[in-house]
């Protein structure tokens, strides 16, 4: 799918210019003024993934747009560009103060436009993917922490005889308290963070019981004096259990479910255990524990009582039988009264939803209060410092690629070396890329990966890639990764390119060597004849010609004017060749003064059998050169390279044989003929 962009802008041609540089590889949403921008992001800000912004419009600035977008949180997840004939430095300055993310003048440079949008993308893809692990570690540590406290206070619940519905009661009644209690007041500052940890804490509040006999716990009865004196030490015993836990002064979920523990039976008046503090001095979430503590008492079953209604219940507490509490917090509980009995059914134990685990996650991530998640995120960004660290200093093209994401990411100095960005969506697709590593390359090398296995993740193979308009080779070196021996397909790529254009160089020079004939440059009659059986195996319906050539008196042009004369004859000779051949064919020399030409012919061979003996009748320094021809021709003669090659010498004796200074074509009149060449002769 590709990124949807809105473009925002009160001049229509300046909406369709950019809609004309960008719609290619992305969709494009239009709106004409800040008013239409913001119905738009109401409706889709879930789709959108970056916005072009004016900022002087009619009825609604860029500005106030900006504005809008950070009240409603959609700032950190779209980025924007502003877009602006103004070039004032408080104007850009008041964007980015606002969030914006970068700016672009008018008029636009479609090149600029371009590559700026297309490094904001990268840039949030990569945010967006670091930012799913953070949530991931919080919501896998918040887990955890609910699960543990769960464990705790159940089995406190357990050794005193009751279920853990209590416990599950408590955190229902508490979160819906807090909830309450932040609307009608702006006094109390609290996130919904902070509301998860209260909640959480919540299930700790009766941990000191642990330490109360079970004699006295447990007992059908009222307490005697002396009994409630030892059940009120829970209070304190609880406290002290958390007081002397591990990392109690960073860990906030200890710190909270201490003061809970502690302060959840103080009363408002100050008549309350253990400390008597009164009103404020009592923590907010000892208060409210306090509350939901007391209602779920009388309205559950307990072995020293019955149940009570919620409407008694209600009653007693209003009336001031069960202590003193916070006014604020009893027109809270009225107020959600009608809907406690409602929500302790709809509440199972299962406990928060992974929706609202990912809402926390959020919250804890601007604020940056990860704790223990920090650790692991510090180790990866360890390992990343010091991979980009060796990968600037080896000056290697190094790279990473994912592929649940399609993100391709370049070391700093191979991004700088190859002229690309460093961090590449859709490289398959992605133009700047193709420029220096061609795509069908690009397909070879994502198919050998996909060749390789867990147990065989290593490839290897050599790529051309253009460096400054100029073509060099490199050798790749990746290696894949995989989640498990089990999996089918990996899930990421690290690799390298290393540049081996020099011994590739020398090695083709090598090659080329061991082909050449050293005098000529053409061909020797070794690598012609691979290269001539190559092209018939794939010819399919294609016609060739194999002439073989022999320059008449060539002995006496060495004899008259010596060996390096005639050297010089048989370089001129093979220079009129090759300016009279294609780039496909082959010319070759396959003896001291014979040469084999192989071309492509349509229809009639015979014009470029012309052209070629013509262009070879020629004089050199005073020599007369003369040459003689013969021709065989594919399919027609043959389709096998020796048939072919006999074919066409008993073609070149014919025409030796009937004067020299000329060509002869091969039929069945000459089967039987001698050869010149061939050993296949007699």
């Amino acid at each position: 799918m590709k990124n949807k962009i809105l473009i925002v802008d009160d001049a229509e041609i300046n909406r369709s210019l950019l809609a004309d540089i960008l719609s290619v590889e992305y969709d494009i949403m239009e709106a004409s003024n800040g008013v239409e921008a913001v119905s738009l992001l109401n409706q889709y800000h879930a789709d959108l993934s970056l916005i072009l912004l004016d900022i002087v419009m009619p009825e609604m600035d860029g500005f106030e747009v900006l504005a809008i977008m950070n009240r409603n949180g959609w700032i950190q997840s779209i980025p924007v560009i502003t877009i602006s004939a103004e070039t004032s430095s408080s104007y850009i300055e008041h964007a980015y103060d606002l969030g914006a993310a970068d700016y672009i003048s008018r008029p636009f440079d479609e090149k600029t436009v371009l590559r700026r949008v297309s490094n904001m993308l990268m840039l949030y893809t990569k945010q967006k993917i670091l930012e799913g692990m953070v949530t991931e570690q919080i919501i896998d540590k918040e887990k955890n922490n609910f699960l543990m406290v769960e464990i705790l206070s159940n089995i406190v619940e357990f050794r005193n005889g009751e279920s853990g519905l209590h416990v599950l009661h408590i955190r229902v009644i508490t979160e819906m308290l807090l909830k309450k209690l932040l609307e009608k007041t702006d006094e109390i500052h609290l996130s919904l963070s902070d509301i998860a940890l209260i909640v959480n804490a919540s299930a700790l509040h009766d941990i000191g019981k642990i330490s109360i006999p079970e004699e006295i716990l447990n007992k059908p009865g009222r307490l005697t004096p002396e009994e409630f004196e030892v059940m009120k030490t829970h209070s304190a015993v609880g406290a002290q259990i958390l007081k002397n836990a591990p990392n109690r002064q960073t860990e906030k979920l200890i710190q909270v479910a201490h003061d809970i523990c502690r302060w959840h039976h103080e009363r408002y008046d100050g008549n309350g255990y253990p400390d008597g503090l009164k009103g404020d001095e009592i923590p907010i979430a000892a208060q409210v524990v306090s509350v939901a503590d007391v209602y779920d008492a009388l309205t559950s079953e307990r072995v020293y009582k019955s149940a009570y209604s919620h409407e008694k219940a209600m009653e007693m507490i209003l009336n001031g039988e069960c202590g003193a509490f916070n006014p604020l917090l009893l027109e809270c509980l009225v107020e959600v009264g009608d809907r406690i009995l409602k929500e302790l059914d709809l509440h199972s134990l299962d406990g928060m939803s992974d929706i609202e685990m990912e809402g926390i996650a959020s919250e804890l991530k601007s604020h940056n209060e990860l704790r223990a998640s920090n650790r692991t995120l510090m180790l990866l960004e360890q390992e990343r410092i010091k991979y980009r660290f060796f990968a600037s200093m080896s000056q290697e093209v190094q790279f990473e690629y994912n592929i649940h994401s399609d993100l391709l990411e370049v070391s700093e100095w191979g991004a700088k070396y190859l002229g690309i960005p460093e961090l590449i969506a859709h490289p398959e697709s992605n133009e700047e890329l193709a420029r220096v590593f061609k795509k069908s390359d690009f397909a070879d090398l994502k198919k050998q990966l996909r060749a390789t296995t867990p147990g065989g993740p290593v490839f290897s193979g050599s790529y051309q890639v253009v460096i400054e308009g100029k073509p060099r080779w490199f050798k790749v070196v990746a290696r894949t990764i995989w989640d498990s021996d089990e999996d089918t397909l990996y899930s990421g790529t690290i690799g390298k390119f290393i540049d081996i254009h020099e011994e590739q160089m020398e090695l083709t020079n090598l090659k080329r060597l061991a082909s050449q004939d050293s005098l000529t440059g053409l061909f020797n009659h070794k690598a012609a004849k691979e290269m001539i059986e190559n092209m018939i195996v794939q010819r399919e319906s294609k016609e060739y010609a194999m002439i073989l050539i022999d320059v008449d008196y060539f002995k006496f042009a060495n004899d008259q004017h010596g060996h390096i004369f005639g050297d010089e004859v048989l370089k001129y000779i093979s220079q009129k060749m090759r300016q009279n051949i294609r780039r496909d064919d082959v010319a070759a020399r396959v003896g001291g003064d014979e040469f084999l030409i192989f071309v492509e012919y349509r229809g009639n061979v015979m014009p470029q059998i012309e052209r070629i003996f013509r262009s070879l009748t020629d004089s050199f320094q005073g020599f007369q050169i003369s040459v003689s021809m013969g021709v065989a021709r594919c399919p027609e003669n043959g389709v096998d390279y020796e048939v072919l090659f006999h074919c066409a010498d008993q073609a070149l004796y014919s025409a030796k044989k009937n004067g020299r200074n000329q060509f002869c074509l091969y039929d069945k009149t000459i089967q039987g003929f001698l050869s010149v060449l061939s050993p296949m002769d007699n």
